[in-house]
């Protein structure tokens, strides 16, 4: 019973959804029986006239199917026509989104860098920083001024660390040329301008300061390539001043001011330690180069006689003033081998 009522429950529905076509197949079946029956039960005039009529109205629903399918397609057709126009679209909306993920790949690796890229506040978080990025390292790129710092802590402490784990050390410094006295006149100036009194050292900006300061860093690194065979350093000279620091390590670069209290440091592998990089090679490319392989022609003693100090700077082409005195030179000696932290407490 329940499946009679299902299969009439589906004809209704069937018959629901295509009542016109029922009806015409309907009434093609009675004009077919019409047609059929015998002229005794119907008069052929009044079959002839039912055959008619019912043939029309099976055309009329006919064309009303046909009507009534046509306007069933024409939202198909709209929306093969919108889907079309979609499809025609499609490329241009790939390249928005290529260019949506180059942006969203180009952030990410903007906020990257940012969380490998510090501001340094504090004197004590500056000096940590050299100390951990000194920590083990095999290479040392240095550009500043005369390298007061450099002489007096860093390459002390590098070359210490080295000895220590009897491993290979690279140096490479660029400072400004100590021969040109336009550039120390500039370096002295710029300092001045930013305090007039004491630093760290104890003692003020002038043109010979400057000039000493730098043949103090030069001298140093002779000294210690010859007493430490496994330091290789290399010195450039520049015509130009700067007013930042670099100290680049295996693992960081810091970038300091006259400010003891600020600085910035890059993490290795972020692009701006890449970058930075990139830019201390090709400046000290253009600096002048000291001759370091000349270091055996004069050897120098533990402490420097003014004679010794006098031969090594004229055997690599940069001679002392000659209106350093002796008590010059020694005040250079010192400099260079035990130079004042300008950054200590």
């Amino acid at each position: 019973m329940a499946g009679l009522r299902a299969a009439v429950g589906q004809a209704a529905a069937w018959a629901g959804k295509n009542v016109d076509g029922a009806i015409a197949l309907v009434l093609a079946v009675v004009v077919g029986v019409l047609g059929v029956l015998p002229d005794d039960v119907i008069p052929d005039k009044v079959k002839s006239q039912l055959v008619s009529g019912t043939t029309l109205v099976v055309l009329a629903l006919v064309a009303t199917a046909l009507l009534r399918d046509r306007a069933r397609q024409e939202p198909v057709e709209e929306a093969m026509h919108a889907t079309s126009g979609v499809l025609a679209r499609l490329p241009e909306r790939l390249g928005r989104l290529d260019q949506l993920e180059e942006l969203v790949a180009g952030t990410r690796r903007a906020l990257e860098d940012m969380a490998v890229i510090r501001v340094l506040g504090s004197r004590h978080e500056i000096a940590q920083a050299h100390a951990d990025a000194r920590r083990g390292t095999d290479h040392w790129t240095f550009k500043g001024g005369t390298g007061t710092y450099m002489r007096a802590v860093t390459l002390p402490e590098c070359v210490t660390a080295a000895r220590r784990d009897r491993r290979h050390l690279t140096i490479r410094m660029e400072i400004i040329d100590p021969t040109d006295e336009a550039v120390c006149e500039s370096y002295a100036h710029y300092r001045r301008s930013l305090s007039d009194r004491p630093d760290g050292t104890g003692e003020t900006w002038t043109t010979e300061r400057a000039r000493k300061e730098s043949y103090a860093s030069v001298l140093a690194a002779f000294w210690h390539r010859q007493r430490y065979g496994l330091l290789d350093i290399a010195v450039g000279l520049s015509p130009v001043m700067t007013t930042f620091r670099w100290d680049m390590s295996d693992r960081s670069l810091i970038m300091t001011s006259e400010d003891p209290n600020r600085a910035i440091i890059a993490y290795s592998g972020s692009f701006f330690y890449g970058g930075c990089g990139a830019e201390l090679r090709t400046s000290f490319e253009q600096a002048r180069r000291l001759p370091i392989d000349r270091y055996r022609s004069v050897q120098l003693s533990d402490e420097p006689t003014v004679e010794e100090v006098r031969r090594l700077f004229d055997g690599v082409e940069l001679p002392l003033p000659k209106s350093f005195t002796d008590r010059d030179v020694v005040e250079v000696t010192r400099k260079a081998l035990r130079a004042k932290d300008p950054y200590a407490p």
